[in-house]
């Protein structure tokens, strides 16, 4: 594999791809750090080893389990991923964990307060956690992380905990990358369900109420009781699957247990059933036609023409001088010529 120039502007030194995937492959959470940042980068020359460097790497991903995690706001997502990754690392897996930062629609920078939040995590050596801007991609979720969770899977990671920002569309889109998808929620599930979209509960494979400890511990049963009623009368995300509901104190490390034993049963029966396999070879399929758009929206205004055609006909719709078809017509005409 030919070596490529490092991705920064303080030195001229070469990456060796060959060693990066040896050390990824060993275990190096440098080496696995320093391969998401290849594939991130924005420049051409660096997108084509990127690619040719994760091919080569296909053979060893896909043998994680990948858990989904969204939530209300303030309902401790990244409490919750903190303990339950430290739980799953003392059992001897080792986690990655995706946090889906949100990102400034003014400078494009990241706020990665997650890794700052999950302090005890990082520490962890079985434990890798990498924030992740959404640089301004439908629903909050960043265009590179199915591929960060394919390095991931190949550096050995058991466990791929992703997190959404819980707003807009990067539920579905999470729940389109992932195995196992977790809601989080609050106590009065009365409540929550007016702020609740029923199309966000449909994607849960269980949902869990957090804060389950102190006075709060006999509502947050109670909601639980709640949910296991109206989850009756929902369309389950997975075929064959029977969604729940369990109570879970990040705080006492209470339900955390009993939450990864519903994935591992969940995992079992779905590999049995082929549901398992089907929906990951579903999801690469959707995650191919959703790249053929984006791939033919780029090079549709890569022409600087059709740049400036879109700003006038924008002009001339927002003035109803045209109507939205004639503007169409006159875009898709003028792209044939």
């Amino acid at each position: 594999m030919t070596p490529i120039k490092k991705f920064t502007k303080k030195t001229d030194s070469v990456l060796n791809l060959e060693e990066l995937g040896k050390d990824l492959r060993a275990g190096s959470r440098i080496a696995l750090s320093k391969a998401i940042t290849l594939i991130e980068s924005q420049h051409p020359d660096h997108h084509r080893q990127a690619q040719q460097f994760l091919q080569e790497l296909l053979p060893y991903s896909g043998n994680s389990i990948r858990i989904g995690i969204t939530g209300v706001p303030g309902a401790g997502k990244s409490t919750f991923i903190e303990a339950f990754g430290q739980l799953l690392c003392a059992k001897g897996y080792r986690v990655a964990v995706l946090a889906i930062d949100p990102t400034s629609s003014r400078s494009g920078g990241s706020i990665l307060g997650d890794k700052t939040r999950m302090e005890q995590l990082v520490k962890e050596p079985n434990a890798f956690v990498r924030p992740s801007p959404t640089s301004g991609t439908l629903g909050g979720v960043h265009k590179k992380s199915r591929e960060t969770m394919l390095l991931c899977e190949a550096a050995g990671y058991d466990i791929v905990l992703v997190e959404t920002v819980g707003v807009g569309q990067s539920e579905t889109a999470v729940r389109g990358m992932t195995d196992f998808f977790l809601l989080l929620t609050l106590t009065g599930a009365g409540d929550e369900l007016q702020g609740m979209k029923k199309g966000i509960m449909e994607l849960a494979d269980a949902i869990i109420v957090h804060k389950a400890d102190g006075a709060n511990e006999p509502m947050a049963k109670k909601t639980v009781r709640e949910y296991q009623q109206i989850l009756h009368f929902i369309q389950p995300a997975t075929t064959g699957w029977t969604p729940t509901a369990l109570p879970v104190s990040s705080y006492k490390n209470t339900g955390l247990q009993e939450v990864w034993s519903l994935i591992e049963t969940f995992s079992g029966q779905t590999k049995e059933s082929g549901v398992f396999t089907e929906r990951r070879n579903q999801q690469q399929m959707e995650w191919f036609r959703s790249s053929v758009t984006d791939v033919l929206v780029r090079h549709f205004f890569a022409d600087h023409e059709k740049k400036r055609l879109m700003k006038l006909l924008e002009n001339q719709v927002a003035k109803s001088e045209l109507t939205v078809d004639q503007a169409l017509s006159k875009l898709f005409t003028s792209a044939k010529d």
